[in-house]
């Protein structure tokens, strides 16, 4: 071959690479311009779904559960845009509510924020402890058996938010620490010259407070009579007390009987001096100021005003005619009914 035409072979071929070369260049661009496209185009779901990925999770089983729900049109392509953001080891698992029409890369930055669903459930003030752990045992967002045996008065009354999979046993930590807060906070701050000296005691009286009443405004005050009879050597003659003696604090169905405010139990405060030897109920954190910080009120009495609430009264004498006077509106109801 003679060198012109070596020279002409030579500049053909490399003709033919550069062509092939912007082909190839022409081809990934239009590959590279379609999956960013369907990156970031809207997805395939016509309305919210909520979607539960377990812990442990991969990549794969992600994209996998992402196309079942039909929240992905391409679970390949879902695997490369994560491998591409560099975020294989950031998508948390958890139970996500995917928007309609999120698009792939509003999908995984969804799991990459951990944004997943909240669920809640609430202790109310003044449940026994085994109240309040048949609530956690029958929700179903928890999960795990319960091995946690807390005692009276070691969980504080509040609304949990946790993420569907959460243990059981974990939450009653939570609750645990919660009151073991609470309290410590708390107690930096008391009245002086309080009758009882430790957080122990104090939760006990509280217990009580919260028991005797729901309004709010009255705490104080209910805490404050207590408080006045711990001082003068009274016993505290509650109600409540004398139920959690008989039934362990499940609800009596009815009122006491004159025997059983007599019957001797550890918790009838008729009958014992002092405090009771635990709690009664778990006590809210509003009961628990209120002991530490009472009214400033000399009463010693309390009774029914027939309104929901409770008239006090300094005097045995002046008790007595509040206590008629809530006969007579109780005579009056069952009349009318």
């Amino acid at each position: 071959m003679r060198a012109g035409e070596r020279g002409g072979a030579v500049k053909s071929f490399l003709v033919f690479l550069f062509g092939l070369f912007a082909l190839v260049l022409v081809a990934a661009g239009t590959g590279g311009y379609f999956a960013w496209r369907e990156m970031s185009r809207p997805g395939p779901l016509a309305e919210d779904a909520v979607i539960l990925f377990e812990p442990g999770a991969s990549v794969v089983s992600m994209a996998d559960r992402l196309e079942d729900a039909g929240a992905i049109r391409y679970p390949e392509l879902f695997r490369a845009t994560v491998r591409l953001r560099g975020e294989d080891g950031a998508l948390k698992a958890g139970e996500y509510r995917i928007p309609a029409r999120a698009s792939v890369n509003e999908i995984i930055d969804l799991l990459v924020e951990g944004k997943s669903i909240l669920h809640y459930l609430t202790a109310p003030e003044g449940r026994t402890t085994q109240q309040i752990l048949k609530i956690i045992a029958e929700n179903g967002a928890l999960v795990g058996e319960l091995t946690l045996t807390p005692g009276e008065g070691e969980l504080l009354p509040e609304t949990y938010a946790f993420t569907r999979g959460r243990s059981r046993d974990e939450l009653v930590r939570d609750m645990m620490k919660a009151q073991d807060a609470v309290i410590e906070s708390l107690w930096r701050s008391r009245a002086m010259d309080l009758p009882f000296s430790t957080p122990e005691e104090a939760i006990i009286l509280a217990s009580i407070v919260e028991k005797e009443t729901g309004v709010a405004a009255e705490r104080a005050l209910i805490a404050a009579v207590f408080v006045n009879r711990l001082r003068k050597n009274m016993r505290l003659q509650s109600d409540p007390t004398v139920i959690y003696g008989l039934t362990a604090g499940e609800p009596l169905g009815r009122g006491l009987r004159v025997s059983e405010l007599e019957r001797a139990t550890p918790y009838n405060t008729y009958v014992i001096p002092g405090l009771p030897p635990t709690p009664i109920a778990n006590p809210g954190r509003a009961a628990i100021e209120a002991v530490l910080n009472p009214a400033d009120s000399d009463a010693l009495y309390f009774v029914a005003d027939g309104a929901g609430g409770h008239v006090f009264a300094k005097s045995l004498a002046e008790h007595n005619r509040n206590v008629a006077e809530w006969r007579r509106i109780e005579r009056a109801r069952r009349e009318e009914g």
